[in-house]
C-alpha cells in the first residue's frame, strides 16, 4: 500500500473574488488528509473512510459511476465517497496512462468536511499523489497541484480555483491569481479556528455570488475591491503586522458578508473573537456555516469560542511547512 497525507488550509483573504480572476492568500495548516491506496486486480474502485467527520462509510463499485450504488448512506456520503476520489482516479489514470486501474482506497481525515479547510482539497492531492505512486508514477507538486484543480474544476462544474490544491500540495503561504501560483514568506500566524459543526453548500455559494455579481455592478465592485484587500493584505502579510493583517481580516469578512455568503454563527463567532481581543477574525472557506479563522497568540479567543453557544470545537493550528507527504 502507499500512503500519502495533504494539509487542509485557512484564507487570510480573498475566497469567492480569486474565483473571478482576483488574487487570494490561502496558508496551508497541520490539519491532514491522510489516503492509503492498493491497486486492485481488476477495474474496481473501492473506497473506504472512517472518519472525514462522518460516520463511517464504504462504496465499491466498477465502471461509471453515473449510477449511484446502493448503500445505506446519506447522499452527501456518496458524493464525498464517489465525485472527488473518482475524478481524482480518473487523473491518475491519465497521467500513468491505464485507463482499466482499479484500486482500494482508504480516507482518514481530521478536517471538518466541508467547513471552509480544504478537505476536499487535501483527500484528492493526497489520493492522486498514493495512487500515482501505487502505479510506479512520480508527480512534482508543480503537477500534482495542477490534476488536484482539475479534479475539483470537474466535480465543481468549472467554478474551482487553483488555489485549494496548490497549497494543500506545496504546503506554507501561497498566491493565486489566475493560473499564478507561488509561495510567499509568511510568519508562523497564531490561528485559532472556530467551527460551528455546519457546513455550506459550495456549489451554491458560488452559484449565488455569481448571480450578485451578473445582476449588480457593486457586487462586481465588491469582488475588486477583495481583490485590493488581498494585494495590500501581501505587503503586511510578509512584514508580520499582525494588527493591520487583523484589520484587513476583519474588512475581508465585512465585503464576503455583503455578497451573501457569511451566517448568524459564523458572524457570532467573528465577532466573538473580536471581542476577546483578536488581532482580526473572518470566515474562511465558502462560507454559509463551517470555520471561521482568527489571529491571536493569547488565550482569550479560544475561550471565548469554546463557551459562545453555537461554536462546536475550536482549535489551534500551526502553518503547514510541508504540503503532500509520502508515508509509505
Amino acid at each position: 500500500m502507499t500512503r500519502s497525507s495533504a494539509p487542509g488550509k485557512v484564507y487570510l483573504f480573498g475566497e469567492h473574488a480569486v474565483v473571478y480572476g482576483e488574487p487570494a492568500v490561502p496558508c496551508a495548516i497541520e490539519r491532514r488528509a491522510r489516503v492509503g491506496v492498493e491497486r486492485r486486480s481488476d477495474a474496481t474502485l473501492r473506497v473506504h473512510s472512517d472518519e472525514l467527520s462522518l460516520d463511517g462509510f464504504t462504496v465499491e463499485y466498477s465502471g461509471s459511476t453515473a449510477g449511484t450504488p446502493d448503500i445505506d448512506a446519506d447522499e452527501s456520503l456518496v458524493n464525498a465517497a464517489m465525485g472527488y476520489v473518482d475524478e481524482a482516479i480518473a487523473q491518475v489514470r491519465e497521467v500513468a496512462g491505464e485507463t482499466d486501474a482499479g484500486f482500494d482506497v482508504t480516507i482518514e481525515s481530521d478536517i471538518p468536511l466541508g467547513a471552509g479547510l480544504g478537505s476536499s482539497a487535501a483527500v484528492v492531492v493526497a489520493a492522486i499523489d498514493a495512487a500515482t505512486r501505487a502505479l510506479g508514477v512520480e508527480l512534482e507538486p508543480a503537477e500534482l497541484a495542477e490534476r488536484a484543480y482539475r479534479t475539483e474544476l470537474a466535480v465543481q462544474d468549472g467554478q474551482a480555483s487553483r488555489a485549494d490544491t496548490f497549497c494543500s500540495a506545496t504546503g506554507g503561504a501561497v498566491r493565486v491569481e489566475g493560473d499564478d501560483c507561488r509561495s510567499i514568506e509568511a510568519p508562523d500566524l497564531p490561528f485559532v479556528i472556530g467551527f460551528d459543526g455546519g457546513a455550506g453548500d459550495t456549489g451554491a455559494l458560488v452559484s449565488g455570488v455569481r448571480s450578485l455579481r451578473d445582476e449588480y455592478d457593486f457586487a462586481a465592485d465588491t469582488i475588486g475591491s477583495i481583490g485590493d484587500l488581498v494585494r495590500r493584505g501581501e505587503t503586511v502579510l510578509e512584514a508580520g503586522e499582525l494588527d493591520e493583517l487583523g484589520d484587513l481580516m476583519d474588512f475581508n469578512h465585512g465585503l464576503l458578508a455583503a455578497l451573501g455568503v457569511s451566517s448568524r454563527s459564523l458572524d457570532n463567532m467573528v465577532w466573538a473573537a473580536r471581542t476577546a481581543g483578536a488581532h482580526g477574525a473572518k470566515l474562511t472557506g465558502a462560507g454559509g456555516g463551517g470555520c471561521i479563522v482568527a489571529l491571536d497568540p493569547t488565550p482569550e479567543t479560544e475561550t471565548a469560542l469554546r463557551y459562545l453557544p453555537g461554536c462546536e470545537s475550536v482549535f489551534r493550528a500551526e502553518l503547514a511547512e510541508d504540503g503532500v507527504r509520502r508515508l509509505e
